[in-house]
This record gives C-alpha cells, structure tokens and sequence, in this order.
C-alpha cells in the first residue's frame, strides 16, 4: 500500500516508523524544501535512534492509497493545499487531529468520500527539535462517517496489524471521538495552564476541575446527539492518572516551548457550541480565556 504521511512529530514519526519498518507499505513522508532539508541535515531520531524517512515535497508527490495526517490542527489548511497532489481517485484520507473539526473541513475540500474519521489515543511521546522519547506508542482509533464495516476499513486494519501498529475500530466513531476531544478539552487545558505531567491527575484537585470542565462538554455532546456520560470522564482520568507519570500533553509542551496551542479547537470550540446551543459553558470560557492570555506573552 502507498501510505504518505504529514506531520513528522511526536504522532507522525512514531507512526511512521512502524510503517516504514514493514515491507508491505511504500511510505513517503511530505515536508516543504525548508523543512525537508532540516530532517535530511539533523535527522528524526526516537528513543535514541535515527529514523531513515523518505521525504518529499509536496508538489513531487504522487497519488496514494492512504494519506495520514499528523500535524496539528493550526496547520490543517495548509496541509489540505499541500497533500493536493497526493489525492487521487481512489485515495483515503486519514486524520489523527485531535477535535472534531478536521474531518469537517476535509470532507468539503476533498469531498466525504474520501474521508475516514479518526485519531490516536494512549500516546506518550515528546519530541524536541527531532529527538522524540515516546513511553507508549498508543492506539489509532478510526473508522466510516456510517460506522459501516467496509473493505476499505478491512484493509486499512490489516495494514495496521501486519505493520505492528495498535488500532482499534470502535462500533461507534462518532461518541469515541467525542471521548476523546473530552479529554482534550480538560485534561490537555489543565495540563497546559497547570504544567502539569499525567501524576497530576492523580490529585483530587486535579480531577475535580478536569469533572467541571468535562461536565460542559457532556452538555454539549448531548445537545447534539453524542452520548457522552459522566463516567466517560472517570475513565479519561484513570487512563491519563496511569501514563508516564513525567509524561506531558500535547498542551503542556506547547505551552513550555511558547508554541500556539490548539486552545481554539478545545475549548474554544465549546465555547463556540455552547452559544450556538443555549448552553453555559463558564469552566470551558475561563480556561479558553487563561490559556489565551499566557500565549500573549509567547
């Protein structure tokens, strides 16, 4: 399978490694000149070794089977005008955003039918400036806007299994997507604000404010059909309680390293719901409001 891969970070490469180790994936990996050139002159390392990727330029590319991609969602209308000349008739397009937007804005640029819904979950990875430590690779979680069971679905998985790369597809992909944008939303904006490693959230303190922000979103899923519950946000702190306990959110290195958050599509965005819905979301405002300020000192 020709799988091309966007997004050479602390998702991308650990991904990426897995397939580009296995003999029946041809993957390249899309970076502009500048970027292209920084990875052949310092190298992609994980854990200490070096990753032999094969980059290409955008514009040299040619259609996949499969388009990954693994940026951040700052960059997703960027990555939609570079992954153009990948897209061919029959190319399937994977994103591992974190949220619920990207999906959305793929579909109308490349039409739904070429768009699988999806993202990674139990990762612990870092990367900085190239040299990733990555403690669990986690699992990538997909599967059709119609929740169907179908061939391309089939083959995706079995590319994943045979590469050694953890996937699971959930009868639902539309609620276990929304799971997980829960634990965005409160654990990766606490985690940011409080720089605070996955231990944290072992503290009542911690768990409590993660209950109140996770409690707007519940409201907000519900309002629009998505079952969320209660007990979905138990379960997000016990599995973030029990990572790494050094480890860090996405959040939490972006905001050590004054890099832009992905604030708007977290909180932001349920802020957003919630007037849309009638619905007060004052815990979601006020972290979207804090985050906000500290990255005007970036």
């Amino acid at each position: 399978m020709k799988v091309t891969m966007i997004g050479m970070g602390a998702v991308g490469a650990v991904v990426g490694k897995r397939l580009n180790e296995y003999s029946g994936c041809q993957l390249t990996c899309l970076a502009t000149k500048e970027r292209k050139l920084r990875y052949e002159k310092n190298g992609i390392f994980i854990n200490g070794e070096k990753i032999n990727f094969n980059f290409v330029e955008p514009e040299n590319a040619s259609p996949a089977d499969l388009i990954i991609i693994a940026t951040k969602n700052l960059q997703l209308y960027q990555v939609m005008e570079q992954i153009k000349t990948s897209v061919g008739s029959q190319t399937i397009i994977l994103s591992l955003l974190n949220g619920i937007q990207s999906e959305m804005e793929l579909c109308k640029a490349f039409g739904e039918e070429k768009v699988l819904y999806g993202y990674i979950v139990n990762l612990s990875s870092t990367n900085l400036d190239g040299k990733i430590t990555c403690g669990h690779e986690g699992t990538i979680v997909f599967g059709e806007n119609s929740n169907e069971r179908t061939q391309r679905i089939n083959l995706i998985e079995k590319l994943f299994n045979d590469a050694k790369v953890p996937c699971n597809i959930p009868e639902d992909i539309h609620l276990a997507q929304w799971k997980k944008y829960l634990l965005n939303v409160s654990c990766n904006t606490i985690s940011g604000l409080c720089r605070a490693p996955y231990v944290a959230f072992k503290n009542e303190v911690t768990k409590n404010l993660v209950r109140q922000c996770s409690d707007e979103v519940i409201k907000i899923a519900n309002a629009k059909g998505i079952k969320l519950t209660p007990q979905m946000t138990e379960e997000n702190i016990e599995m973030v309680a029990n990572l790494n306990p050094d480890g860090m959110t996405s959040m939490f290195q972006d905001m050590s390293a004054k890099r832009k958050t992905e604030n708007d599509y977290f909180c932001g965005t349920v802020v957003r719901l919630g007037k849309e819905l009638g619905i007060p979301t004052p815990v979601c405002q006020l972290l979207h409001d804090l985050v906000e300020c500290s990255e005007i000192l970036f």
